[in-house]
């Protein structure tokens, strides 16, 4: 079903009983033009010398956005006859599509324009694509769009585009990698420490505290807690959080915030991570009683 749509264009024409406004339709229904007669438009009369003004649409300018009149219709006729994405808002006027369905760029490059010119006159800002690994194909015309990489999962990636002519202000993606290290101080005053088998102290004989990086979703003590699992077989109890540092340009240009978080043993039974670990064991130190 083709949905047409009414827009009223007020006209100041002479005679006390002439008309004061007409329905402007899209180009695909007729308008009535010259002068009007009552078998041709009903509510206008025949051969009236008041109405004398032509409704041809190239003479009328109403500018909505950017737009001319006349191609606006044109454009809102494209959406109607090819439709729009299925997509959703976001709480900041912008616009999430999550691709589901099979789909190739000929089929998915016409919806993506027609829908784009629908949200730029509704005042849409951003427009987010999440594309799921298995239409990868689509990301090269999606950036010939004017899309731009904003991240990557496994299992995905996502695209973006601002609408406005204003400044970009779509937040940025994540700035900071999170890791722990784990201070694990036992009764005796001995610390467990390891020797990496690879990574920047590989081959150096260095003993050092555990150390990881946070999952996504896990909070910090839970990922003392599972590194020192994981690393040496020792389960132990998160008590503090000792210190922070920032670092930068760690990790593929992000930043890195390390968590020095102090834990006690509840096992004892060392077994390390043959992967990771070349050794682990505890050391002495002294600790000083005031």
């Amino acid at each position: 079903m083709i949905r047409i749509r009414h827009r009223k264009l007020v006209f100041l024409l002479p005679g006390k009983n002439s008309p004061s406004s007409v329905s402007l339709l899209p180009n695909r229904t007729r308008l009535c033009t010259d002068l009007l007669s009552s078998s041709s438009c009903h509510g206008f009369w025949k051969g009236s010398s008041h109405f004398k003004a032509s409704l041809s649409t190239r003479k009328i300018s109403a500018s909505t956005s950017s737009l001319s009149f006349k191609e606006q219709i044109e454009a809102e006729s494209r959406v109607e006859h090819v439709g729009l994405l299925n997509a959703v808002e976001d709480k900041y006027e912008g616009i999430v599509i999550e691709m589901k369905e099979p789909m190739d760029s000929a089929e998915f490059i016409p919806l993506l324009r027609a829908s784009m010119v629908k949200w730029r006159q509704q005042g849409k800002k951003g427009v987010w694509i999440k594309l799921p690994i298995g239409l990868v194909g689509l990301v090269e015309p999606i950036v010939q769009e004017g899309f731009r990489y904003h991240h990557a999962e496994p299992d995905y990636l996502m695209l973006v585009y601002w609408i406005p002519d204003t400044p970009d202000t779509l937040p940025e993606n994540a700035s900071h990698r999170v890791g722990i290290g784990a201070f694990v101080l036992n009764k005796n005053g001995e610390v467990l420490v390891v020797k990496e088998r690879s990574g920047g102290f590989k081959g150096t004989g260095v003993w050092k505290l555990p150390t990881g990086v946070v999952g996504e979703g896990e909070d910090i003590p839970s990922a003392s807690i599972r590194e020192v699992k994981e690393e040496t077989g020792i389960d132990a109890e998160f008590m503090e959080v000792l210190a922070f540092r920032q670092s930068h340009q760690s990790f593929f240009r992000k930043s890195d915030l390390l968590f020095i978080c102090m834990l006690r043993p509840r096992s004892f039974d060392i077994q390390k991570q043959d992967l990771e670990l070349e050794a682990a064991q505890v050391l002495f130190t002294l600790v000083v009683e005031n």
